[in-house]
């Protein structure tokens, strides 16, 4: 068998392995800060989309550069305009900065507070590499200009404190959740040796995702969330295996015989398959034409592959060395487990009708989710991003950052047609003005701005409205709704696709797991309940404000529009990472007595205390993430939280008894065809009762 050779090799080499893994880990320390550098803020861009095709016809036409932006506060605005006038004369000096506005220099009175005791400054680059250059200049001349009071942030500022944020989010996450699941691994094992293997395991596995993730950099686009999110999910897939195969060799050590070997032949395979099932999760999100998305899958395969490389090679390494240390199991645990299991027995149906039920209606504040892509709302109050984001929806006339929708018309119109076009644009519901801009070479530009938030549901129908909209000649529309418009329909249209993949692999892997092809349908079926219920604790959350105080959050009025494409992926993962936990338990009873109620109470009883355990763990790491500052980590963090939570308890201990009570023996069919290439496979987990002599490395009881 190959995971018992695997293990068997990597005890017979430990200090190799070891050393092999702490340079792992040094290494991907070393990588973390050339990672944060390099990576991508942008989220919902689809190449090739109608706003992709019209925002680079402008840039073509007309090339523009980033802004920045700074309110000066706490003085009247007229014993600031000595200071600013002065001020404005400095940035212009600057080499790269194309335009400097201000309420007396190209800004006018729309850049003075409504109470008069403030001014904004607003500074315009060239688009080139002198004017990113100038950023940090012009920035740190606004920092320091004469007023009480200066905020200054926006444009590539707000791209770099995102940046910044998601590290130190990162450090916080890790700081908060190793030492708390370290401290549960002892309490659960009774010892430090046996709970600092899975801890180890996580941080080289952390290590090596850093390090895989630098290399990714050189040849694609890395997103400023992937770090976060990948991170998130390799600690906790870490700890989860580390936490299986230390369980189940301290319970073969106390079954006597060669406990390494059979905890590889048995457990090594469980997570195996479990490690799979979450890769193929993952790797629906590669189906979609987004380099976020798609970056993020690659990103999460990864991990996945390498904690798995570090739970079969290092593990067994680290039980080589400590193994004599490590206490064996008690025996006979589990009673409580076995007793739900009992219970749920005689009142299948209606475990089935409450459950299924309070999980239906936990999703349903999902119907009514809005999405809008991150903006400085997503930081936490005291960055300066969004304290000047703030200020100037406060205090300022129509500076709220309201981005217009867009509407292109390449060759361009006659001033007759361009001022008829306009009025038609702006008869349209919900349009507070129509603009047409100065002369852009070879297009006409008109941009309308619509009533309420840039991406609020006012500009989304006002996007599909411009579109249906008669127009003298082919036009393209673009801007913040537009670009939101298109991203949405971008993945609506590959969902479907997702689904299919994640289905398809899951069904696939389950069968191989199992034999039965019923199994992998009801797993299915059960993991919608648990991510539904996600889905709309969330909305609640986020979107409506419910208990927004206890995790450090708003009212935002929507969902980052990737936090439900990226919980799905990673929960429904994390979903049969549970199943085949408890499931390996409950085939590998049923082919022994062949009785379906025994075998669910016995699996329970045995795997019960370890699927809470992971599952505690998870969250704890989870948790992690929720603690920090940026809104769409924390909606990523809390939904796996909160699905890994639902499905340990509610799902894996409620609903999965009571369902494969009500199926009895047809939980475990499947056609002749596939039981036959099943039994040829020889997929089950059954360890030889004696070892290949030659491969055998024991570790003494």
């Amino acid at each position: 068998m190959l995971l018992p050779r695997l293990a068997a090799w990597s005890a017979a080499h430990r200090r190799l392995v070891l050393a092999l893994w702490a340079a792992v880990l040094v290494g991907g320390v070393l990588c973390a800060p050339a990672l944060f550098e390099r990576l991508d803020g942008d989220v919902g861009s689809i190449d090739g989309s109608e706003s992709d095709r019209a925002s680079e016809l402008l840039w073509e036409a007309a090339p523009g550069g980033e802004t920045i932006a700074a309110v000066l506060d706490g003085r009247p605005a007229a014993d600031l305009r000595e200071p600013v006038s002065r001020l404005a004369g400095e940035l212009s000096a600057l080499p790269g900065v194309a335009a400097v506005a201000t309420p007396w220099s190209g800004g006018g009175e729309s850049l003075v507070a409504t109470d008069g005791q403030a001014v904004a400054v607003a500074v315009t680059f060239e688009p080139t590499l002198e004017g990113w250059a100038a950023v940090d200049d012009a920035a740190a001349l606004l920092r320091d200009a004469d007023a009480p009071r200066v905020v200054v942030g926006g444009g590539p500022l707000q791209d770099d404190e995102m940046d910044d944020q998601a590290a130190s989010d990162l450090a916080r996450a890790e700081m908060i959740s190793m030492p708390v699941a370290l401290l549960l691994m002892v309490v659960l094992f009774g010892g430090v040796l046996a709970a600092g293997i899975p801890v180890l395991v996580a941080l080289a596995g952390v290590g090596a995702t850093l390090g895989a993730l630098l290399l990714a950099t050189a040849v694609a686009d890395v997103s400023v969330y992937a770090v976060n999110v990948v991170t998130m999910l390799g600690l906790g897939l870490a700890v989860d295996y580390g936490l299986l195969l230390v369980s189940r060799f301290r319970e073969e050590k106390a079954a006597g015989g060669d406990a390494l070997y059979r905890t590889f032949a048995t457990a090594g395979r469980t997570v195996t398959f479990s490690g799979l099932t979450v890769a193929a999760s993952l790797s629906g999100l590669l189906v979609f034409p987004d380099d976020f998305l798609r970056s993020m899958g690659l990103a999460g395969l990864a991990v996945v592959l390498l904690d798995l490389v570090a739970a079969l090679t290092l593990v067994p390494a680290l039980l080589a060395v400590w193994g004599r240390r490590i206490g064996p199991a008690r025996v006979g645990g589990g009673h409580r487990f076995a007793g739900i299991a009992r219970r749920v027995r005689r009142r299948p149906v209606l475990v089935v009708v409450v459950v299924g039920g309070v999980l239906a209606l936990a999703a349903t504040p999902f119907l009514g989710a809005r999405f809008a892509d991150p903006d400085a709302r997503s930081l936490p109050s005291g960055s300066a991003s969004r304290e000047l984001a703030s200020l100037a929806e406060s205090r300022f006339v129509d500076a709220g950052d309201v981005d217009p929708v867009t509407v292109v018309v390449p060759g361009g119109l006659t001033s007759a047609e361009a001022a008829a076009y306009a009025d038609r644009l702006g008869a349209l519901s919900g349009v507070r003005s129509v603009s047409v801009r100065a002369e852009v070479p070879g297009l006409t530009v008109l941009d309308v701005v619509p009533s309420g938030d840039s991406q609020g549901p006012v500009a989304m129908r006002l996007v599909d409205d411009v579109r249906a909209l008669p127009a003298p000649a082919p036009v393209l529309v673009t801007g913040d709704a537009a670009q939101l418009a298109d991203y949405q329909q971008a993945l609506v249209d590959r969902l479907p696709w997702m689904v299919l993949v994640i289905a398809g692999a899951t069904t696939v892997l389950l069968f191989l797991f199992t034999g039965s092809l019923v199994v992998p349908l009801k797993a299915l079926a059960l993991g919608v309940l648990s991510l539904g219920a996600s889905f709309g604790a969330l909305v609640w959350v986020f979107q409506d404000g419910h208990l927004g105080s206890l995790i450090g959050t708003e009212a935002l009025g929507s969902l980052s529009i990737t936090t439900p494409v990226i919980v799905l992926a990673i929960a429904f993962g994390l979903s049969m990472d549970y199943e085949v936990f408890l499931l390996g338990r409950i085939a590998e009873e049923h082919r022994r007595t062949g009785d379906t109620d025994l075998a669910v109470e016995r699996g329970l009883q045995q795997t019960g205390r370890i699927v809470t355990a992971a599952a505690l763990l998870i969250v704890v790491v989870f948790a992690g993430f929720v603690a920090g500052g940026f809104s769409p980590i924390k909606q990523i963090g809390l939904g796996l939280a909160l699905a890994v939570v639902v499905d340990a308890t509610l799902v894996r201990m409620l609903l999965l008894p009571a369902v494969m009570t009500l199926m009895g023996r047809a939980n475990w069919w499947a056609p002749r065809p596939l039981r036959r290439l099943h039994a040829r496979l020889r997929l089950t987990e059954e360890a030889p009762a004696v070892p290949v002599p030659s491969e055998r490395v024991p570790v003494p009881a």
